[in-house]
């Protein structure tokens, strides 16, 4: 090993026990307990799912902001908002304000369920003066098609009495007219892009409802209705706006949120990762690394879809580099992960224990495998 060895640090969190910043930072520890001159670059990643702006914010030194918004079914919630480090990129996850976990099981209702927080959450980056958005829908407990964003952004959806709508997915049958006269304007300046890993159409059977809305604590009967005010209100958008955004893919994530955020903020849809990539600057990081590595609680052959070590692995073979993968649990089939730009992939347990343990003493597992991993690699 060269004196001047660099190993970039590109993993996700593991969930329910450590951020991505904790792994990196316990990654080190055994790294440095065995060789102190090995320099190590941090680049806390995620997939655009939970822990994304965490990591974004994290690996740019921006700052999280709290803020008062109004949750799923209309009660006052806390929610979060970040700024990138360069004070110019605002970032938020819709399921902070408008989440599956915030909806207790029994109230769990598509009709009634409402994105107007996210909206609010996205007012309170244009009021810090961002240039970009960048937007997280995963996790949602809505199905109102973006309604509640437009509303909140100053947009009105009115019935055929000049009335507001009313909240969630089961209004929109009643929607008659779009009237952007005081939609935030602040909006025509600032580029708007949307983490989504799902490619649903808007409506029909591989749609939000029919796909989604089971999941999420609708009937049969509810998802039948949610879909067909959905087709109803992209009827009205393409009658008044002349968008037709019924058959795009990726139109049907997070309960039609996608398509709204296309239609009424010009959103762009990239993957989680590309995104996370793209804004931790890690293709930059790694040309010049020796090694790169990566992980998440959990690996199988599901990682090759979207998830953070193979998007890492991607990046790292563009440049030939040997990527080594950490994991809680390794499952099934992942030798296709070693065709597909891991090398190795390392259980960080050292002994049969129960899930809350193995959560608990994450750290230290992380730190200790980094050790071995470290040792094993001097001797070569």
């Amino acid at each position: 090993m060269k004196n001047d060895f660099v190993i970039v640090l590109a993993p996700d969190s593991f969930k329910e026990s450590m951020s991505a910043k904790e792994v990196c930072i316990a990654m080190e520890k055994g790294i440095k307990k065995v060789d102190a001159s090995i320099k190590c670059i941090h680049v806390p990643m995620a997939d655009g799912g939970e822990g994304t702006m965490q990591s974004l914010i994290d690996a740019t030194n921006g700052e999280i902001y709290d803020l008062e918004v109004t949750g799923p079914l209309g009660n006052k919630i806390n929610a979060n908002y970040g700024i990138l480090g360069d004070g110019e990129v605002g970032v938020l996850e819709m399921a902070s304000a408008s989440g599956i976990h915030l909806v207790p099981l029994d109230k769990r209702n598509l009709l009634v369920t409402t994105t107007y927080g996210t909206g609010e959450l996205i007012k309170a980056c244009l009021d810090k003066g961002v240039k970009k958005l960048l937007i997280g829908i995963g996790g949602s407990a809505t199905n109102d098609g973006g309604a509640g964003v437009i509303q909140a952004l100053g947009g009105k959806l009115l019935d055929k009495e000049g009335n507001e709508l009313g909240f969630g997915g089961g209004e929109l049958d009643k929607l008659h007219t779009i009237d952007l006269t005081n939609f935030d304007f602040r909006l025509k300046d600032v580029v708007v892009e949307v983490a989504c890993d799902v490619n649903n159409p808007l409506c029909g059977e591989n749609g939000a409802s029919h796909v989604f809305g089971l999941q999420k604590g609708a009937t049969l009967e509810m998802v039948s209705i949610l879909d067909r005010n959905l087709r109803h209100y992209a009827d009205i958008i393409k009658e008044q706006l002349r968008k037709d955004i019924l058959d795009i893919p990726g139109a049907g994530a997070a309960g039609g949120l996608g398509a709204g955020l296309m239609i009424f903020l010009n959103g762009t849809l990239k993957t989680g990762i590309e995104m996370v990539i793209e804004y931790t600057s890690l293709e930059e990081k790694i040309k010049d690394a020796d090694m790169v590595w990566t992980g998440e609680g959990s690996i199988d052959f599901q990682t090759q879809y979207g998830k953070t070590p193979l998007g890492v692995a991607k990046i790292a073979k563009k440049y030939n580099k040997p990527v080594v993968a950490f994991a809680g649990k390794i499952g099934d089939d992942i030798d296709i992960l070693y065709e597909k730009g891991i090398d190795s992939i390392f259980g960080i347990m050292k002994e049969v224990t129960s899930i809350d343990e193995a959560l608990k003493h994450g750290k230290k597992n992380i730190e200790k495998t980094a050790e071995n991993v470290i040792r094993l690699i001097r001797l070569i």
